[in-house]
């Protein structure tokens, strides 16, 4: 049998748009690294931070949310305080009520990924919390950061 390949770090050029998070002193776990738990915020911050930017999302009225379904990370270098990272995003998937991003973070300057992975949006109707199709304004925000096929 077959065994899958091995996750490797990736580039600054395989994600679409950035954003630089710092390090906080509380991130820092007892073993002098940035605990794992920490990094699901930052794929979190770096997307939601970009379509708040973008326009397309106002967490305390926007009828149309994202909610997550699924995470996951892979860790290839340490990350600790004091340090800037830069999370690098990207949208692998976009189906008619979700979206699968994709975050890498680096840290500051370095031209690979400390750790990659990606979490699953679905959209839902803010009152009803039943999926509803992409609004048009998102969509036109998500394919700018749509990977090449």
């Amino acid at each position: 049998m077959n065994k899958p390949a091995r996750p490797q770090p990736e580039p600054r050029d395989a994600y679409r748009a950035f954003r630089t998070i710092t390090t906080r002193w509380m991130d820092n776990d007892q073993y002098g690294h940035v605990n794992n738990v920490v990094y699901y915020s930052w794929f979190d911050t770096a997307v939601n931070a970009h379509l708040i930017e973008q326009g397309v999302l106002d967490t305390a009225k926007s009828e149309v949310i994202g909610l997550v379904v699924e995470t996951q990370c892979q860790y290839f270098e340490s990350l600790a305080f004091p340090q800037a990272i830069e999370a690098g995003i990207r949208v692998a998937h976009m189906g008619s009520s979700s979206v699968r991003y994709e975050v890498g973070l680096f840290a500051e300057g370095a031209p690979m990924t400390a750790a990659k992975g990606h979490f699953v949006h679905v959209y839902v109707d803010r009152a009803t919390q039943r999926p509803v199709p992409l609004p048009a304004n998102l969509k036109q925000v998500l394919e700018q950061l749509q990977c090449p096929k």
